[in-house]
């Protein structure tokens, strides 16, 4: 299909789906991502050719609504992103490639950092031992030395946070592929990885406020929520997602417990 040709296309598309009473909004982007889809395989990504035919799908269905004036805004946004995830099609199949081996790559970095973790303990772990055979105030001191590094706060901080970070950035790309044309399995790779770095995020051994025990709880919620909400296809998953993303930055802003924190920043 030319590209000159895109707007009659659609507007032809448009037509039959009025007809049969099916022009709703989320029929009417994907009449403009399958146009777009088509004829933008054929250009390179960014170019002008691919933006003019962006502009083209989108005039199409102005043209073809234009009487409702002032109640355009819902077609006018329903073409916007049809024709975004038109052209974004093949891009999202290369992101989801980067992402697995951004996976393969992580898990490899998480093993090797485990690995670091077991040499540090079998290294302290005989340290300990050198102890025994001092004189009692040494062996106290080596063991006090040895428990500090073990029981260091600032490691675990240093961990919390970036799991904390890694969650927030899942659901980041979560929101973004969801509005920008990612597939379903695309949007739940990123649901799962945001799960995954929460758990992680997790204080294991210390009491929290129940105030943020009910935030954690409203982010387990908005999670299992918005996974729900890509398995049954509704369109309210960009609305799910975004609540999730603020509730995530809610969450995550939290200095808990505030007070150990701060002492173990400026020690």
């Amino acid at each position: 299909m030319p590209n000159n040709n895109i707007k009659e296309k659609i507007q032809a598309d448009l037509q039959q789906a009025k007809e049969t009473g099916q022009l709703r909004t989320d029929r009417i982007r994907e009449i403009v991502k399958s146009a777009v889809s088509q004829v933008g395989s054929e250009f390179k990504q960014g170019s002008t050719e691919l933006r003019s035919l962006v502009r083209d799908a989108v005039s199409a269905v102005i043209e073809n609504f234009q009487e409702k004036g002032s109640e355009l805004k819902d077609e006018v946004t329903a073409s916007i992103e049809g024709a975004l995830e038109g052209i974004n099609t093949q891009r999202h199949e290369s992101i989801a490639k980067t992402q697995t081996d951004i996976k393969r790559l992580q898990a490899q970095l998480d093993g090797e950092e485990e690995q670091l973790q077991q040499e540090v303990d079998v290294i302290l772990a005989e340290i300990e031992e050198t102890g025994k055979e001092k004189p009692a105030s040494t062996k106290t001191a080596i063991d006090s030395a040895v428990n500090a590094i073990k029981d260091s706060e600032e490691v675990g901080l240093l961990k919390k946070r970036y799991a904390q970070l890694q969650a927030q950035l899942a659901i980041v790309r979560a929101n973004m592929a969801a509005r920008y044309g990612g597939r379903s399995m695309e949007v739940q790779d990123y649901l799962d990885e945001a799960k995954h770095w929460y758990d992680k995020a997790r204080p294991q051994a210390e009491s929290v406020a129940i105030q943020v025990e009910q935030k954690r709880s409203q982010l387990e919620d908005k999670l299992g929520e918005a996974g729900t909400s890509l398995a049954r296809k509704e369109r309210q998953i960009k609305q799910t997602l975004r609540e999730l993303l603020l509730t995530a930055a809610d969450l995550f802003k939290d200095k808990e417990p505030a007070n150990k924190e701060r002492e173990t920043i400026h020690k």
